[in-house]
């Protein structure tokens, strides 16, 4: 299946004058970068790009033919020239007030799309409109919206501004910025693990902002577990029910197993990863946490604890549960800490575990190598 780039043309590809038309050439200005950064999607990665442009009334006396043609002309062959080849280029020339079903957001004149030959899901509208980001709404894709706090096309739009925030994969206004994007590709997974102890859901991005949303039952655990979100920059969503009636081995065991698990999934080939990485203090604590995603487990626990429990959290299943990580995620893991403070000796540990993370999974999107001289992790 066919991945589709859905490109705007004026504030995407060409700076948008004030009168929002280009029809001579002295209006005529290229956006930043966009040579450089579209040239590299067009020459590595594998996205048919199609331009879809609104150009208002085009064909009549207010925007007359022999204005717009030599001017776009040039552009798709400047483009041409530089290695970046438009599959279709699609125009629109009705008015918004006319409300047709051919004009953005609509599809009117993208129905060829809808078939099994291509991958909308996966594929992208990149624009500068609030139209353009519901245009992706409407293909059942996501949006990379070009934001230059024009607001351009927010009296067109059909739902509340607020609703489009979800279509949005990435805002940015750097060409470069967008060729990563779509390079790295956003490193997204979800699991789940049911047994007759626990049921078990997690999905994470490793690619986010450190959003979280964790319930397992057990509070502490939950603090442990939001820090390596928080401090790892990823996104985590865990929900565990458990046998907590029993006590908290299972919980916290098969929350590990699993988390491990959905990293090894996200991290996928592993292309272009650090593949290491931190020393943490905090107040009287120092913790060393050294990660590598190599593809084998085994863990070094050089950490003891005076109190038997922190919070409802017993201190034997700290160990454990870094155990079972290494085991699901296949990483090795060597784990110190030292100091007097019991609870800030293990949020040191997972501080420093989620930086170690953070330091590993960062990838380097003109260094798509496997970090191995084996060839394999």
């Amino acid at each position: 299946m066919k991945k589709v780039l859905f490109i705007d043309r004026d504030g995407t590809l060409i700076k948008e004058p004030t009168d929002e038309q280009v029809d001579s050439f002295e209006k005529l200005e290229f956006y930043p970068k966009v040579f450089q950064g579209l040239g590299k999607i067009a020459k590595e990665l594998d996205f048919e790009l199609i331009l879809v442009t609104n150009q208002d009334g085009l064909g009549t006396e207010v925007y007359p033919e022999n204005t717009f043609w030599p001017v776009h002309n040039f552009v798709m062959k400047t483009f041409k020239d530089e290695g970046i080849v438009f599959t279709e280029e699609i125009i629109d020339r009705t008015f918004a007030k006319e409300n047709q079903p051919t004009r953005k957001p609509n599809t009117g004149l993208l129905t060829n799309y809808f078939s099994d030959e291509y991958d909308l899901q996966n594929s992208f509208v990149i624009g500068d409109r609030l139209t353009d980001v519901e245009l992706a709404k409407n293909l059942g894709s996501k949006a990379i919206y070009i934001n230059d706090e024009t607001y351009l096309g927010s009296d067109e739009i059909t739902i509340k501004r607020t609703e489009l925030d979800q279509y949005i994969a990435l805002e940015s206004n750097d060409w470069n910025a967008i060729y990563e994007f779509l390079k790295l590709e956003e490193r997204s997974a979800s699991i789940e693990r049911n047994t007759n102890e626990t049921q078990i859901k997690i999905d994470l991005n490793l690619d986010g902002t450190g959003k979280s949303t964790i319930d397992t039952g057990i509070a502490f655990f939950d603090h442990m577990l939001d820090q390596i979100a928080r401090h790892g920059q990823m996104d985590l969503n865990i929900q565990v029910t458990g046998d907590l009636e029993v006590d908290e081995h299972h919980t916290i065991e098969d929350t590990a197993i699993a988390l491990g698990e959905v990293f090894n999934k996200a991290l996928g080939n592993k292309l272009g990863i650090e593949r290491y990485g931190f020393c943490l203090p905090m107040d009287d604590c120092l913790a060393q946490v050294a990660i590598d995603f190599g593809g084998r487990n085994w863990l070094v626990w050089e950490a003891e604890f005076k109190r038997e429990m922190i919070g409802k959290m017993p201190t034997e299943m700290f160990f454990h549960f870094f155990k079972s990580f290494t085991d699901g995620a296949k990483c090795n893991l060597n784990i110190k800490a030292e100091g007097t403070n019991e609870h800030h000796k293990i949020e040191a540990i997972f501080k420093a575990f989620a930086k170690a993370i953070k330091v590993a999974v960062k990838r380097d999107a003109d260094k798509m190598i496997l970090p191995s001289t084996k060839g394999v992790l």
